[in-house]
């Protein structure tokens, strides 16, 4: 029961690593998009809703959205105890294969 424990412990490790990761990620597009959103009108003659001003934004945002995908959307769909499971599973599929 205890090496049960243990795995379930570093999943959840992995898991919070993944979350803080696309938080992180999340942060420097805010920061870094309105950098580049204020520059980009400053130095521009061409006003605020100017295709440049955007294209960063977009593109990385569809690269964000992927991220964030591949760290919420997987719990929500298979469910939290999927996980559990699938874990029991292995770990019985391990111990069966081991040659004693």
């Amino acid at each position: 029961m205890e090496n049960l424990d243990e795995i379930k412990y570093q999943e959840a490790v992995k898991r919070v690593k993944r979350i803080k990761g696309f938080y992180s990620h999340a942060a420097v597009y805010v920061v870094i998009n309105i950098i580049l959103l204020i520059v980009n009108t400053q130095n521009s003659s061409e006003g605020f809703f100017h295709w440049k001003n955007f294209a960063t934004a977009l593109f990385w945002g569809i690269g964000l959205a992927a991220h964030g995908f591949s760290v919420f959307v997987p719990t929500m769909i298979l469910g939290k105890n999927w996980e559990d499971k699938k874990i029991k599973e292995l770990m019985e599929k391990e111990k069966n294969n081991k040659w004693e």
